[in-house]
């Protein structure tokens, strides 16, 4: 089954979104903690993180954030971040508040591959990286590798990028873990035909969108279109439920 990984910025609303989303079929949810220069995002995330900011979404804020999600959502979460925040927090100690608010994994889009190797975390890969730096960035990965579907920042496109099918040739080549395809995927098309390539896709700047426009209940719609489009050919086992289960040890509970 094709996973569905679903973004949203931290904030007060963002445990009552998480649960819809994971109703619409989320797989796992990618937590933003926001940050003032995120440079891999584009006007949609931006302007979301400057909200939660607004709104007193400190590091300390969005742990507490995350840990009333968790409350509410058993599927894998993951907060999405850059290394800046870490540094200021703390690399040990945010790990460790992290897991208690009950993270499975992390992402930092800007810290290097080398860079913090005691950091358990997803990396991620562009369609610039080269070959043998994907096959570091998987031995180094968290259970499935992010691949960034195009050169530039996150936003809705289009249409599904054209480098993402030399970029998932390429990882397969050199590495068996999971491949979950994100930026630029924002309708049931555009997921189909990423899915078609890898093992999953990341929605991120349309999901927020869906949120911030017409709350919990719209987004739950959105997302199960999403999981329509990627269930069209092979749809999960009846009464199996949306959480994280053992027999899938790459997206399932790990250290943060």
């Amino acid at each position: 089954m094709k996973k569905l990984s679903i973004y949203l910025m931290a904030g007060p609303d963002t445990p009552k979104l998480a649960a819809a989303a994971v109703a619409g079929g989320a797989d796992l949810l990618e937590i933003g903690f926001p940050f003032s220069d995120p440079l891999a995002d584009g006007p949609v995330i931006r302007l979301a993180g400057e909200r939660a900011l607004a709104q007193g979404m400190r590091t300390r804020a969005c742990l507490e954030c995350l840990a009333e999600t968790r409350a509410r959502v058993e599927v894998p979460l993951i907060p999405m971040t850059y290394a800046s925040l870490l540094e200021a927090y703390g690399y040990e100690r945010f790990q460790a508040d992290a897991q208690k608010a009950g993270a499975t994994s992390l992402i930092v889009a800007d810290l290097p591959i080398e860079a913090a190797p005691e950091l358990r975390r997803v990396q991620l890969v562009a369609p610039t990286t080269p070959s043998e730096r994907i096959r570091l960035a998987a031995e180094r990965t968290d259970g499935w590798l992010y691949l960034v579907s195009l050169t530039g920042t996150t936003g809705a496109r289009g249409r599904v990028s054209e480098q993402l099918a030399g970029l998932v040739e390429r990882a397969r080549g050199v590495t068996a873990v999971p491949l979950l395809a994100g930026f630029g995927i924002s309708t049931p098309e555009h997921a189909a035909r990423a899915a078609a390539l890898a093992d999953g896709i990341v929605v991120g700047s349309r999901a927020v969108q869906v949120a911030q426009e017409g709350g919990p209940e719209a987004l739950r719609e959105y997302v199960a279109s999403l999981r329509q489009a990627l269930d069209r050919d092979a749809g999960p086992p009846p009464g199996e439920s949306r959480r994280a289960r053992p027999d899938q040890p790459s997206l399932h509970r790990s250290g943060a």
